[in-house]
């Protein structure tokens, strides 16, 4: 089978080959590093060999758990945040159809939901609203099971989910994917006699999609998981090449690190195709919580065109010349349409009649490409051939490969995300949890100055 492919021809005006081929050696260290576990973060490259190393037998006990749920529910909520759901859901809007939840269900076909990634009042409100007299379950996903944001939709939803399902029913609907052995989401798993996962010691939330994490979920929306696995497992095997013109993640990595070295400060992640919108999202967690760090880093950044060519448009063509674009391109789309004759032709677009959509939008891809580069924004493209399961493993495992090697280019640890933490500490001490007591005190001190 194919596998997708890097084009940086449209980077070369921009940055020496000669440069470019410095980063040969560089990016060798980084894959070694990477491959021998010496670098900062080894505690975390659980993801390195996930896909060689993901047995049939967790996939098909994904596979059956996921069964039950569509069996025995209407609508599966999955709780989580950061990536403990947008893997999924990029997977699941990328593959499932747009307009799926207007459609009445058919039985075994359960609308997904997601909650705990945000603490809107109005959102849960809603949803708790809506769930009533539905047959629902719950995937909650918390490796602590106290993240502020995914515990407090949990603890309302379960309450829900018994109440309107009885107990022993919830006990078959609602599943834990959380630590092997610690934390309150585990132990209330454990006491409840919930099904779970384990969500892996060494493998950071971010890089978490092909776990249980996003497998689940993935499953349950229908989508076949051992296609996506065995993509991502071809692409762990093309970018374990030790020359960097064929290994698509260490030349990735080494054109975005020159170009941020040479003031092209933010990436924008570019799709012609919007079931990808959400795949830009899982992205930008990637490489902005990898990369952004010790006043470091790449901004990561998307946009969805030809949609937000008439609103960012402007700004990318003519703006500050500190961009740089890479260009997610699927060749063959899933679907054919032709532009319809119109004998009044009042909208001017007899001249497309009889063209696929697809020509369309791939002109409108090519010709704002040149303008682009035209205009002084390096653009690399990464085609994909078609979007379905096996293209969309090897793209996850592309960029969780580059992401680790561009880290190591760049001299940060790609793997920890310390700046995390300090929104939850001034969060905690302003609502007086108990232990931050100090932190509050100090915190008051600051608003009352």
């Amino acid at each position: 089978m194919e596998t997708i492919k890097l084009d940086i021809k449209n980077t070369l005006e921009f940055i020496s080959k000669d440069v470019l081929s410095s980063y040969e050696a560089k990016a060798q260290t980084c894959m070694n590093t990477l491959e021998n576990g010496t670098g900062a973060g080894n505690d975390f490259l659980g993801w390195l060999h996930l896909p060689s190393s993901t047995s049939q037998e967790l996939l098909n006990d994904i596979k059956a758990t996921a069964q039950t749920l569509r069996e025995n529910c209407e609508i599966v909520i999955v709780a989580g945040i950061g990536g403990s759901y947008l893997g999924a859901r990029a997977v699941i809007e990328a593959l499932s159809n747009s307009f799926a939840w207007l459609q009445e269900k058919k039985p075994g076909n359960p609308v997904i939901i997601f909650a705990g990634h945000n603490i809107g009042e109005d959102y849960l409100s809603e949803l708790t609203t809506f769930l009533k007299d539905k047959k629902f379950g719950v995937i909650n996903i918390s490796k602590s099971g106290t993240t502020t944001e995914t515990a407090l939709a949990f603890r309302l939803l379960r309450k829900q989910c018994e109440e309107q399902r009885g107990k022993e029913t919830a006990r078959k609907v609602i599943v834990a994917i959380t630590d092997a052995k610690k934390g309150a989401a585990r132990l209330t798993a454990d006491k409840e006699g919930y099904k779970s996962f384990i969500i892996p010691d060494n493998v950071g939330g971010r890089f978490s999609v092909l776990t249980p994490v996003g497998l689940l979920p993935i499953a349950v929306a229908g989508i076949d998981i051992d296609q996506l696995i065995s993509g991502a497992k071809e692409m762990e095997t093309v970018c374990a090449s030790d020359n960097m013109t064929e290994n698509p993640a260490a030349l990735y990595a080494a054109v975005r690190n020159e170009l941020y070295r040479s003031g092209k400060k933010i990436e924008i992640l570019v799709n012609y195709q919007p079931k990808l919108h959400y795949f830009m999202e899982w992205w930008k967690q990637l490489y902005g919580e990898s990369e952004g760090k010790d006043h470091k880093g790449i901004y990561p950044s998307s946009v969805d065109f030809s949609t937000d060519l008439h609103s960012m448009g402007q700004w990318i063509q003519d703006g500050e010349r500190t961009i740089f674009e890479t260009v997610v391109s699927i060749e063959k789309p899933n679907h054919e349409l032709h532009v319809p004759s119109d004998e009044e032709n009042l909208d001017g677009l007899n001249f497309l009649a009889g063209k696929r959509i697809d020509e369309v939008n791939k002109m409108a891809e090519l010709g704002t490409r040149l303008a682009h580069v035209d205009g002084g924004v390096p653009n690399i493209r990464i085609s994909v051939p078609v979007l379905n399961e096996y293209y969309l493993g090897q793209l996850i495992y592309f960029f969780e490969k580059a992401c680790g090697i561009s880290g190591y280019l760049l001299g940060v640890n790609p793997f920890n995300q310390p700046g995390v933490e300090a929104y939850k500490k001034n969060m905690f001490a302003l609502l007086n949890k108990p232990g931050y007591e100090k932190e509050s005190q100090a915190i008051q001190a600051r608003i009352n100055k």
